[in-house]
């Protein structure tokens, strides 16, 4: 292969990226939390109960590159099918 066809290697995410990429995961795991606790069967009259929720599909604003990058920094860890969940929480 010559020099021209070679891919160029993608540079990584920046750290204002990152950022962002984690702030909007972590909205998004909120609010799928906040929608799982409002169904039927949580309640105050009812036994209640705490989200499942632990992973979800990461927001799909943001290449796959940022959310390996978060992986290698230790604030996610990949749940297996494409799902991710927050270390530490």
């Amino acid at each position: 292969m010559s020099e021209s066809e070679e891919k160029p290697s993608p540079e990584p995410p920046t750290q204002e990226q990152l950022k962002l990429a984690l702030k909007a995961f972590r909205k998004r795991l909120k609010l799928n939390q906040l929608d799982d606790e409002s169904r039927m069967g949580y309640g105050p009259m009812s036994a209640g109960g705490r989200s499942g929720v632990v992973a979800i599909m990461p927001p799909d604003q943001f290449p796959q590159e940022v959310w390996q990058e978060l992986v290698k920094q230790g604030k996610l860890k990949p749940a297996g099918s494409g799902l991710y969940e927050l270390v530490g929480s």
